[in-house]
């Protein structure tokens, strides 16, 4: 027998200031065995300092999950709206923001150093 359990169904409450929302053009990621950290940031042209306005720590499995429900909605949107173009590319080419990444680990937290997106 093959029967599938009740949905449980969750209520989420959204404060007032968290609804107004932050907005970020920059977010940087890393992370380590046990999480990873997004931190969530604002760049304004003509300005060589970035502050960070949400950092959000989750753990792996959650961050796979965050992975494909922003897949799954950008597939959603790009058949709506059409094609998103990114320029400045960090996946199809070097980065103009700064700062350049090394792919070795922080040997003091054990974490791999921060990437933009």
């Amino acid at each position: 027998m093959n029967q599938n359990p009740p949905q449980q169904q969750i209520n989420i409450e959204l404060g007032e200031k968290e609804a107004e929302g932050i907005y970020s053009n920059l977010a940087l990621i890393s992370h380590s065995a046990a999480e990873f950290v997004f931190d969530f940031t604002r760049m304004v042209p003509g300005v060589p300092k970035a502050r960070v306005y949400a950092r959000i720590i989750m753990t792996p499995q959650h961050a796979k999950s965050l992975l494909a429900a922003l897949r799954d909605n950008i597939s959603k949107y790009e058949n709506q709206f059409g094609e998103i173009k990114v320029h400045n590319d960090p996946l199809k080419g070097p980065r103009s923001i700064g700062f350049k990444t090394e792919e070795k680990k922080d040997d003091k937290s054990g974490q791999e150093p921060a990437k933009g997106v």
